[in-house]
């Protein structure tokens, strides 16, 4: 197999230097504790961190286990090819999560306690469990990619024999946990907006998650296409970008049908934060993609891919509305990222970016390396 030759360029340079910086603060966060980086208080502990690296990192890896549903259990082969971009973006999404939960959890020692200590009656018991045997599975997955780069044949073989159950396993797992972050947050009734909570959210947990995962990849795709100077899968990435519109299409004929039933428009059309950042959620995240995916972009990406990277910032300000805009009035507590916590988020997915291309460079990810097109 060839080897591609790394290229430093300006992009990765500020890559770089964003997980330094990532680093020297959490260094500092280890020996002085949370409340030398961070704004987060006893009345307001979860922040940026939760919301962003933690919620929306685990729905944005969920292309893993939709491309693994797709050519797995419903054996679509012709969607082969985006496996195994999927699956590395997913375990790398899963590690930096659990990289995260690190660096926000105040006695991170202790995140072994679920294996141990069980508490089935915890919704965090779960969500723990599901985390940990599904990035086992998705590094399993992954090891596979390794052990074709190092010709270890026989191993291969065997493993392959052993993925078709782990993989089954692999989806059942994403799919709970997907909605039981939704979960969680079923237990502030008394403090999350009215906006957004709503029993069914772990449904909605779950199918933006679905709606997000073609998304993602669709995304990711066209971005190593351009930095690895790769084909890019156009006819497989249009019918991404179909599947995520009947996605989109269902996730807001349940939020319409929802909030109806709730006769929670009222708040929607309140001009309060939480209506206005509520309203750029629906627009831009959910319409806005909708229009774009429906109308004939012609024979390019560039339709799919910006309606796909909107749904991506959708899914994040979700994420960011229900963990951090919706809590706030009810927690009766103010709270603005210290630049020390924005800078640790960019430097995780800096981290996760910088980990993708060298991935991306030494293991056979893609089936095919061509000059793009495009």
């Amino acid at each position: 197999m060839r080897m591609w030759r790394r290229r430093p360029s300006p992009g990765r340079l500020v890559l770089w230097v964003l997980f330094l910086g990532a680093l020297a603060i959490s260094a500092r966060r280890f020996a002085f504790g949370l409340g030398s980086v961070t704004h987060l208080s006893d009345r307001f502990p979860w922040g940026l961190w939760v919301a962003v690296d933690v919620l929306g990192g685990v729905a944005l890896a969920a292309g893993g286990f939709t491309m693994a549903a797709a050519v797995y259990v419903l054996h679509n082969e012709r969607y082969r090819p985006l496996v195994r971009p999927a699956v590395v973006t997913g375990f790398l999404g899963y590690v930096l999560v659990i990289a995260a939960l690190l660096v926000d959890l105040g006695r991170p020692y202790r995140i072994w306690h679920p294996v141990i200590m069980w508490n089935p009656h915890s919704v965090m018991f779960e969500v723990a469990w599901c985390v940990l045997l599904y990035t086992l599975v998705l590094a399993l997955e992954f090891g596979q990619m390794v052990l074709e780069r190092l010709g270890r044949l026989t191993m291969l073989r065997l493993t392959r024999l052993a993925m078709p159950p782990l993989v089954v396993a692999g989806v059942i797992l994403s799919m709970l946990h997907q909605s039981s972050l939704g979960t969680l947050f079923l237990i502030v009734p008394g403090k999350l907006h009215p906006l957004w909570y709503t029993p069914l959210l772990p449904v909605f947990f779950f199918v933006s998650a679905l709606a997000v995962g073609p998304a993602m990849v669709l995304v990711e795709s066209f971005l190593s296409s351009r930095a690895l100077k790769r084909e890019l899968e156009l006819p497989l990435l249009r019918d991404l970008a179909r599947i995520s519109f009947v996605i989109l299409s269902i996730y807001l004929g349940l939020k319409v049908t929802d909030l109806t039933a709730r006769g929670a428009w009222t708040h929607a059309l309140t001009p309060s934060v939480e209506g206005r950042l509520f309203a750029a959620e629906l627009l831009l995240g959910v319409v806005i993609p909708l229009v774009l995916l429906a109308t004939n972009g012609g024979p390019g990406a560039s339709r799919h891919v910006l309606a796909a990277t909107l749904v991506v910032l959708g899914v994040l300000l979700n994420r960011l509305n229900v963990a951090i805009t919706g809590m706030l009035a009810g927690s009766h507590a103010t709270y603005v990222p210290a630049w020390t916590e924005v800078v640790v988020t960019l430097g995780i997915t800096s981290a996760g970016i910088l980990a993708y291309l060298w991935v991306a460079e030494h293991l056979p990810v893609f089936p095919q390396r061509k000059h793009a097109t495009l």
